[in-house]
């Protein structure tokens, strides 16, 4: 094997087309473009939703409801679910720390506890919000709720 005998593999180049080099090459004059118009001319760029003059999907189909940037999202546990985890991960206390060092929420997740289901376990807890059915039953269980913000 010589260098002046390497070749491409059959198949893998192609030819380059030439537009716009006379009428004899099959591609001159409009440069396989069409006649005239936007598509026609250097630097067109279609718009994102253009279909055609037709009118657009997006302003076919009507507005629905809003996204309110103000809303506070949180992750929600419910008291049948803590003592599952309490046993689970043995948590000295029910506390945002706790809960992110086992992977259950992410660092910046806020933490609401809800009443549906009941609790056993004696706990203290350290969360963002609950409501007030869990708080009362927390605390007729004994244990204790602070709020951190």
């Amino acid at each position: 094997m010589k260098l002046h005998n390497l070749k491409p593999a059959a198949g893998s180049t192609h030819k380059e087309k030439r537009l716009g080099r006379g009428e004899a090459s099959g591609k001159g004059g409009t440069s396989t473009q069409g006649n005239k118009g936007g598509q026609s001319r250097a630097g067109y760029q279609r718009k994102n939703a253009f279909e055609g003059g037709q009118m657009p999907l997006q302003r076919r189909v009507p507005k629905r409801g809003f996204k309110n940037i103000n809303r506070i999202e949180y992750v929600v546990f419910n008291l049948g679910q803590i003592d599952k985890l309490q046993e689970k991960y043995s948590f000295p206390e029910f506390s945002l720390e706790n809960l992110y060092i086992n992977g259950l929420i992410a660092q910046n997740d806020r933490v609401k506890i809800l009443a549906t289901g009941e609790i056993t376990s004696v706990l203290n807890f350290k969360v963002n919000a609950i409501s007030e059915k869990a708080k009362a039953a927390i605390e007729a269980s004994g244990g204790k709720v602070e709020i951190v913000k």
